[in-house]
């Protein structure tokens, strides 16, 4: 039987696609080896009529070694009309291989390159401001085992970024994308991630007028989160990443001696107290540790107020991880609808912001086409219409330059 489209989605990030040489690739966006280097697969969108939205955008692996042998293929090219196939049954599944956006060979006013200062993953854009996660540095290094941020940074992207050029970055990408988030990350860099990323917040926000979205390692000055809220921050995201306590320290040894995995939660709580129900997310990773610990994780995060952000483990090629196995699509799929029910159950605004699709993740309102239609689905999907209805002044005023 055919899938549906975010059955589809958990598919292929669980087996990646195949790329035959005889299919053209001309004028889609670039392989991306970028940030943590989760987005270095082929940006596809399916469709998705039966959504509020009409497409399910992901990033899907095509370079790791689980996705040479997948039992997915790309068809077509001829005039960009493009197809996966699945070998299995050959199931046929039409998808769209989103442009490469010209802005990304533009220049900043430095001579940089705006594709070595942020990338488009999904609709948002994404920016490393920080330099290189401190984690590389040590010896022997701490950084996190799935992570390959010190090989991309200041190789495939640009290893410092000025207020500039993050400002005419985020210009190009309103302008030419209609980019409407900007997701501002970065490593372990002691007690001054917060206090360095300030200014940035402050310039976009004043000069550009995007939502703008923050994941940083949590600090113990909870005072600085107040200060980016007054500054007009939108978003607030803590990489808890592992549930267990043994696999939080095995798989992120750096994150578990520098903060321990407590402060996570406190600085998620904190900040969800400040912001908007729905505006503080946690992510996690499934596929490592035991499914059970990843349920328990979607929960006491959405217990919180926050979403939770599931991204499904990618054996990315260069992380001390690679030659680890790919989670399983059953899975993977029981944990995705347990997002949407969890996100359910505490009434959480998922998809209420504008244009905002993510394409490293599984979204918690793709995962409604897993959901069971009983009558809470339906309280709930009234719920999020009349919220997407009601927030919309709210996110345009948020959106406008100062």
């Amino acid at each position: 039987m055919p899938l549906n489209a975010c059955e589809l989605e958990v598919d292929l990030f669980c087996h990646g696609l195949r790329l035959p040489e005889d299919v053209p690739l001309t004028g889609a966006r670039g392989v991306s080896r970028t940030r943590a280097g989760l987005g270095s697969g082929l940006e596809i969108a399916i469709p998705a009529p039966s959504l509020a939205k009409s497409e399910i955008w992901m990033n899907v692996p095509v370079v790791e070694r689980f996705a040479q042998i997948s039992p997915y293929h790309l068809s077509g090219g001829r005039a960009r009309q493009y197809a996966i196939v699945d070998d299995r049954d050959d199931s046929r599944y039409e998808v769209r291989l989103p442009e490469e956006p010209p802005w990304y060979e533009r220049l900043t006013s430095r001579d940089v390159p705006m594709h070595r200062v942020g990338v488009l993953q999904g609709t948002c854009l994404g920016i490393y401001v920080n330099p290189v996660c401190a984690f590389w540095s040590y010896s022997p290094r701490r950084n996190c085992q799935f992570c390959t941020t010190g090989a991309n940074v200041g190789v495939s992207e640009q290893a410092v970024k000025t207020v500039d050029d993050v400002v005419e970055t985020c210009w190009a990408a309103k302008q030419e994308s209609g980019v409407t988030f900007v997701h501002l990350n970065g490593g372990f860099q002691g007690s001054r991630g917060l206090e360095c990323i300030a200014p940035y917040v402050d310039a976009i926000k004043k000069d550009v007028g995007l939502l703008v979205g923050v994941q940083l390692s949590p600090e113990r000055e909870f005072r600085r989160y107040d200060e980016l809220v007054a500054l007009g921050v939108d978003h607030f995201s803590f990489c808890i990443e592992l549930l267990d306590p043994e696999w939080f320290a095995r798989i992120c040894p750096g994150k578990a001696s520098a903060h321990g995995q407590a402060l996570y939660f406190d600085a998620m709580r904190y900040c969800a107290s400040l912001m908007p129900k729905g505006a503080v997310s946690g992510e996690i990773i499934a596929g490592i540790e035991p499914m059970a610990n990843t349920l328990r994780a979607i929960d006491e995060i959405a217990a919180i107020g926050a979403f939770p952000t599931v991204c499904i483990f990618r054996p990315t090629i260069g992380s001390d991880m690679e030659d680890w196995p790919a989670p399983e699509y059953a899975e993977m799929r029981h944990v995705m609808r347990h997002m949407y029910e969890a996100c359910k159950r505490h009434w959480l605004p998922i998809g209420a912001a504008p244009n905002i699709e993510v394409s490293l993740v599984v979204n918690p309102d793709d995962a409604v086409l897993l959901a069971e239609r009983d009558a809470g689905y339906y309280w709930y999907e009234a719920y999020r219409w009349l919220a997407r209805v009601a927030g919309a002044p709210a996110f345009r005023h948020r959106m406008r330059a100062a």
